[in-house]
């Protein structure tokens, strides 16, 4: 369900903390991530970046607590980050995260090989993010409004009842049965095929057309009634293709069986999952962090999302959700170089350019 109490997602953190409290922030939060385990004074004294004595960081550590960035689960225990100190660990003090050149050459070679429609490509790239990351992967593709025509023709069912018939660049067929006025012959629909072929094919079905004259008004009337239906058929329903790759990865993230349960309902509502995506994007955020979604069932996850754009436009999205103590860099950088990849396959099969041959990568 989604929360209805206002909720703010800052691009980046208004908070600051001197040097030595983001150092110390910045070693429990890395140190959490790599082991869920709560984070004591004499592990922060061992990382690098903190040059200062176990008692100064345990004073600095109760400051942390006080403004809101840690909490100690239990009374002898180390320290563990919130939903805050995840924030500045995200806006300040997380470098840019790369992958690793075997990662990288295995989403080139990915990209390079996958054969298929873009529904096909979309289901085997949430496979592919899920893997590199070990988190469950989400991605939306475009929807068939923002795909080419490729062909479209209309066939005779009966004198008065024809079916329009559109291929799309991304593999899909759009098709709906027309009621006709009148009685048509073969060769009406052979011509109203020809003048609609040519005015919509290379074409988006977002762009539409306007209606070919021919001059014959039986012919223009059919490619009226076919114009309209093939939009109509493009426009209704959720087009958008979601697919979520790992799901099952969920299920040794949480503790609690219930936030599983919870999850994996959310996931299984496509439009729901398109919103989720839409909103943290249009919110200026890569990453959205417990409740900054406002989605409730989602409060201990993060998620992590990379636009997927065509000629700037855009086209989809890729996704990872986790909990909120994630691997951020790894997660983003994984997210943005398969979201960039994927496209520029989108890009070329929408402009029925045939599979896209994704160059290789060196760039994190």
């Amino acid at each position: 369900m989604r929360s209805n109490e206002p909720h703010s997602s800052p691009a980046r953190s208004a908070d600051h903390l001197d040097a030595r409290k983001a150092a110390i922030l910045e070693a429990i939060v890395t140190e959490y991530i790599g082991t869920a385990q709560p984070v004591g004074s004499g592990h922060v004294a061992q990382a690098s970046g903190v040059q200062v004595s176990p008692a100064t960081i345990r004073s600095e550590m109760v400051a942390l607590e006080r403004d809101g960035y840690l909490i100690q689960p239990h009374t002898s225990a180390g320290r563990i980050p919130t939903d805050k100190g995840y924030r500045f660990f995200v806006d300040h003090l997380a470098g840019p995260g790369t992958l690793g050149r075997e990662e990288r050459q295995r989403v080139s070679n990915f990209f390079t090989q996958a054969q298929g429609g873009i529904e096909e490509v979309l289901e085997r790239t949430s496979a592919l993010l899920s893997d590199l990351t070990s988190y469950a992967a989400v991605v939306v593709g475009p929807s068939h409004e923002q795909s080419t025509v490729k062909s479209i023709q209309l066939v005779g069912l009966s004198p008065r009842r024809a079916l329009v018939v559109g291929v799309l660049s991304d593999g899909a067929v759009e098709n709906r049965s027309i009621e006709l006025p009148d009685e048509v012959t073969d060769d009406d629909l052979a011509a109203a095929s020809r003048a609609l072929h040519g005015a919509l094919v290379g074409k988006t079905l977002a762009e539409g057309a306007p209606t070919p004259a021919t001059g014959e008004r039986t012919v223009d009337g059919l490619c009226k009634l076919g114009l309209d239906a093939i939009m109509a058929a493009a426009k209704s329903g959720d087009h958008e293709a979601v697919f979520v790759g790992g799901p099952s990865r969920l299920a040794g993230s949480f503790d609690a069986i219930e936030t599983v349960r919870g999850v994996l309902s959310i996931l299984e509502q496509q439009l729901v999952v398109v919103s989720l995506l839409r909103d943290v994007l249009e919110g200026g955020l890569s990453v959205a962090i417990g409740s900054e979604h406002g989605y409730e069932p989602l409060a201990s996850c993060a998620v992590v999302v990379a636009p997927v754009k065509v000629d700037g436009q855009q086209a989809g999205a890729v996704g990872l959700l986790g909990p909120t103590r994630m691997n951020y860099p790894a997660a983003m950088a994984a997210a943005e170089v398969v979201g960039r990849q994927l496209s520029e396959r989108i890009g070329a099969d929408l402009g029925d350019g045939g599979p896209a041959q994704a160059q290789g990568d060196d760039h994190g």
